[in-house]
């Protein structure tokens, strides 16, 4: 079983990127888990979500030790950086996250996610950008697979929103894989 944390600030699209990725792992035949936070993110505290992915059945929702966490801001990052179990992964979006983790028992994949949005032409496609430089790294499911579960959940949104998706996917992936 391959566990996630996906946390940062409510309104930067943190439960979707979770939601996204839990709804395209079960269309690649998983068995997964969404476990969403709500409370003080709809006043600008910290939003996070857990999703858990494995072949065979989950038990509980609940994801101690991740082995993985796309960290949208700094607050996120001092609350769950000592979760991530050793050898995890890590990624940062770093025009927010301005520390490195302590830890040097965990990769850091640091995402310049603003930067590669205002390249776009839409800093709504951080989120997407962050997705798909997780997508990249971990392999859990695919580019694809994310496509057709944002198709899913945002039934009737206009093409130019899932076209922005798809290019926010791709630049974050782009990045992860040719390292810039």
């Amino acid at each position: 079983m391959k566990k996630t944390i996906f946390a940062g600030f409510g309104g930067q699209g943190v439960l979707m990127m979770g939601y996204a990725f839990a709804v395209a792992a079960m269309r690649d035949g998983k068995e997964v888990t969404y476990l969403p936070s709500y409370g003080a993110e709809m006043r600008g505290g910290t939003a996070n979500c857990t999703v858990s992915v494995s072949d065979e059945e989950i038990f509980s929702p609940v994801a101690s030790s991740p082995d993985y966490a796309v960290i949208m801001n700094n607050p996120s990052m001092i609350k769950y950086e000592s979760t991530i179990r050793e050898g995890g992964i890590i990624i940062l979006n770093s025009n927010l996250v301005d520390k490195e983790p302590s830890r040097d028992d965990v990769v850091v994949v640091n995402v310049p996610a603003i930067d590669i949005a205002k390249k776009l032409g839409s800093e709504r496609a951080i989120n997407m950008i962050m997705l798909g430089a997780f997508v990249a790294k971990t392999k859990i499911t695919s580019l694809d697979s994310i496509l057709n579960g944002l198709t899913e959940i945002v039934k009737g949104k206009k093409a130019s929103l899932m076209k922005m998706n798809r290019k926010g996917l791709d630049r974050g992936a782009e990045y992860v894989l040719k390292g810039a």
